[in-house]
């Protein structure tokens, strides 16, 4: 199976890629393509840059990843209370391609932060409007206070409640 990973972080040291990158290696057989949405950056997406400009060879780069893969792990960052704006970004030019951005692909959407609400903000704000976008959620999944939950040293969660519900969630693949 191959799977597409990332975090919605564009940080060098995103602890929500670490985490998407964990889960994706549960998941048996998996083939992983870990993607960093640091290589995507772009210009802030205007109607008027589209116009001028097109769309960036880097958004259909990231909408070709979506379509090459059979699922997707991704884990979203929250910046005050809402997506980041490189992803957003990268996000609001790649729907410029489709609005299908997901390509009807199962998703596990999970989302971290340093803090005891583990960014279940813009998890739920993301599930909420995955149907829009062609994405089927098979499950979404916080893990709150991230430097307290996952060893870095072994790359591993060691929150048992959250490594339950990942494991359910990843059998319905």
């Amino acid at each position: 199976m191959k799977v597409l990973t990332f975090g919605t972080s564009n940080s060098k040291n995103s602890i929500n890629k670490k985490l998407a990158f964990y889960a994706a290696q549960q998941i048996n057989n998996a083939d992983i393509s870990l993607i960093d949405i640091h290589d995507f950056e772009m210009p802030i997406y205007s109607v008027d840059r589209e116009t001028e400009f097109g769309i960036p060879q880097l958004a259909h780069d990231f909408y070709n990843a979506i379509g090459a893969a059979d699922t997707i792990v991704m884990s979203f960052a929250e910046y005050n209370g809402s997506y980041t704006s490189a992803y957003k970004n990268l996000f609001d030019w790649t729907s410029r391609i489709d609005m299908k951005v997901f390509q009807n692909k199962p998703i596990l959407m999970l989302s971290t932060s340093p803090g005891p609400g583990g960014a279940q903000s813009v998890l739920a704000a993301a599930q909420a409007s995955a149907p829009y976008f062609a994405a089927t959620v098979i499950a979404a999944i916080s893990l709150p206070s991230f430097f307290d939950n996952f060893d870095l040293e072994e790359g591993v969660v060691t929150d048992k409640t959250f490594n339950q519900s990942l494991l359910a969630a990843i059998s319905k693949f």
